[in-house]
């Protein structure tokens, strides 16, 4: 089996895009997956799940260029987990799904402006 989620949500907010060394861009986004279905008491019950997306390279441009808060998108990647030391040395966890393939369901908009 190989590694690989995907998605289809809404975005929460817009891309957070830094620029790293290297002219090396990545791009953090938060998108909403939700799914809903009837309680034991027959009422409709919604759930929402937040996911952090991380995408590289080309893929971080296009998300800084094109994808805002509210968009729908279809992402496809892999999921990883990966730990660190805050500043008081305390161990946090993180999972995150590295973007490999984004597909914008609004359609593309016109770019932000810079």
């Amino acid at each position: 089996m190989k590694n690989r989620v995907q998605l289809i949500g809404n975005m929460g907010q817009d891309p957070e895009v830094k620029n790293l060394a290297n002219n090396k861009k990545m791009a953090q986004m938060r998108i909403a997956t939700s799914e809903s279905y009837r309680g034991a008491d027959g009422k409709r019950v919604e759930n929402t799940q937040w996911h952090t997306v991380v995408a590289w390279g080309s893929l971080a441009e296009i998300a800084e260029r094109y994808v805002r808060k509210g968009n729908r998108v279809a992402i496809e990647g892999k999921l990883v987990h990966r730990s660190y030391e805050d500043k008081n040395g305390l161990k946090k966890y993180i999972t995150e799904i590295v973007a490999g393939d984004m597909v914008m369901l609004d359609g593309r908009k016109e770019e932000k402006p810079f």
